[in-house]
C-alpha cells in the first residue's frame, strides 16, 4: 500500500498562558512512501515523529495537510477503517490472556463480512504467531514471557489482522542491547516475507540504517532529509544530520576558508576547489582520518583504543566542538603513544563544510 503525506501539518495550542503562539509538531511534511518498502522515521525527542505516525494512524487528525492510502484519501477516516497496525513501545498485552488469546482479540471485534469464526480465527493467530517464531508460547501468559517475546506478541496481534500499513513506534526501547538487535533483524525479515508497508519510529540512527529501506530525518516537526540510509550517512544536507547519524558522531571543527584551502586553526588541512572564502563549519567523520607523520592536521593525542580490526585514537582540538576527536583507522596503523601530538592527512570525501549561520552544506570538487 503506499501511502502519500501532502503538506502534513499538525498545530497544538500553546501551553504557555501568556503566549498564544501553536505549537507546530508537524510542518509541511511532503512525501511518497513507496508500496511494500519499510520506511524510518528518525529524529531526536520531540522532533514530532510519533505525531507523524499518529497522523497517518488516524489517532490524531491533521491541522492542514491530506493523507492518502494508494489513491484514498484517509484524512478524515477513523483508525479502525485505515486497516494499520500498530505496535508501541509499551507491549500492552492483556496479562490475563493467554498469547494465543491476545493475538486473537483483534479478530474478535470484527464485524459484517469480516467476521471471522473461532476456527479461521485461531488459524490466522498461529500463522502470525509463526512469523515471529512464537508459535511455541501460545499458552502462556504474559508474565511468563522475557520481553522479547512480549514485543513479539504485540507485532503478532498487529500482523494478525493483515494490515495493509504497519506502523511502529520506538518498539524496541525497552529491550536490553542484545534483544534489540535481534529483534530488529526479525522485523526486517518479517517486513520482507510480508510485503506490508511499514513505517518505524526511532531515535537510534543505528536501528533505522540498519533495517529501512529509506529514512526521514526530522528536526522540531521539519523534515531535513528523505533518502537511503547510505545516501544520507554519505551526502548530509545539513550539519543537523550529520551529527544526527554517525556512530561515533562526527567531528565538527570550526574552520575557514582562504585562498580554497580549508584552515582548521592555522593550518592549511584540505584544498577545497571554488569555495568562497568564509568562516565555515568543519565535519569529519572519524574514518575521514589518516595517519601519517607529515599530515597537515595535528592534534593532541589522548590515547589509543584497540577495537578488533579497528583502532580508535583520541584526541583533542582546540577549534574541536566535540569532547574528543576520535579517529577510526585500521588495526595495522601505528601510533606512537610516546608523543604529544598526532598528525592526519583527511579524506576529502569524509570531509563535509557547512556555513556559519544557515548550517547548509557547501560543495566543494574533490
Amino acid at each position: 500500500m503506499k501511502i502519500v503525506l501532502k503538506n502534513l501539518t499538525k498545530k497544538f495550542p500553546s501551553r504557555n498562558k501568556k503566549s498564544k503562539q501553536e505549537v507546530i509538531a508537524v510542518s509541511n511534511f511532503d512525501f511518497e512512501i513507496p508500496d511494500g518498502k519499510l520506511i524510518g522515521l528518525l529524529g531526536p525527542s520531540g522532533c514530532g515523529k510519533s505525531t507523524a505516525l499518529n497522523l497517518i494512524s488516524g489517532l490524531q487528525m491533521p491541522t492542514e495537510g491530506r493523507i492518502f492510502f494508494g489513491e484514498e484519501d484517509v484524512t478524515m477516516l477513523p483508525p479502525e477503517h485505515r486497516g494499520v497496525g500498530l505496535v508501541f513501545q509499551s507491549y500492552a498485552l492483556y496479562p490475563h490472556l493467554t498469547v494465543q488469546q491476545n493475538i486473537i482479540f483483534p479478530l474478535e471485534n470484527l464485524k459484517g463480512s469480516a467476521k471471522l469464526t473461532k476456527e479461521e480465527m485461531q488459524k490466522r493467530a498461529l500463522e502470525a504467531a509463526k512469523l515471529v517464531q512464537i508459535d511455541q508460547l501460545m499458552e502462556r501468559k504474559p508474565n511468563e514471557l522475557s520481553g522479547g517475546q512480549q514485543q513479539r506478541v504485540a507485532i503478532a496481534r498487529a500482523l494478525v489482522k493483515l494490515p495493509k500499513v504497519l506502523l511502529l513506534d520506538e518498539p524496541l526501547s525497552n529491550l536490553d542491547a542484545r534483544l534489540r538487535l535481534q529483534t530488529r533483524e526479525e522485523l526486517k525479515r518479517i517486513q520482507q516475507e510480508t510485503k506490508i508497508t511499514t513505517i518505524f519510529v526511532t531515535h537510534d540512527q543505528e536501528e533505522a540504517m540498519s533495517i529501512s529501506d529509506q529514512i526521514i530525518v526530522m528536526k522540531e516537526g521539519v523534515v531535513q532529509q528523505i533518502g537511503k540510509p547510505q545516501d544520507v550517512y554519505d551526502d548530509p544536507h545539513n550539519l543537523f544530520v550529520a551529527k544526527f547519524l554517525g556512530t561515533p558522531p562526527i567531528n565538527v571543527f570550526e574552520g575557514r576558508v582562504e585562498d580554497e584551502k580549508l584552515y582548521i586553526g592555522e593550518e592549511a588541512v584540505l584544498d577545497v576547489p571554488f569555495v568562497a572564502d568564509q568562516p565555515i563549519y568543519v565535519g569529519i567523520r572519524p574514518e575521514g582520518f589518516q595517519v601519517a607523520e607529515d599530515g597537515p592536521f595535528t592534534t593532541s593525542l589522548q590515547g589509543v583504543e584497540v577495537m578488533g580490526r579497528d583502532i580508535s585514537v583520541i584526541s583533542k582540538h582546540a577549534l574541536c566542538q566535540n569532547e574528543n576527536i576520535r579517529s577510526i583507522v585500521t588495526a595495522e596503523t601505528k601510533v606512537d603513544t610516546t608523543k604529544e601530538t598526532v598528525s592526519f592527512r583527511l579524506k576529502p570525501y569524509k570531509v563535509y563544510l557547512f556555513h556559519k549561520e544557515t548550517e547548509k552544506r557547501i560543495y566543494f570538487k574533490q
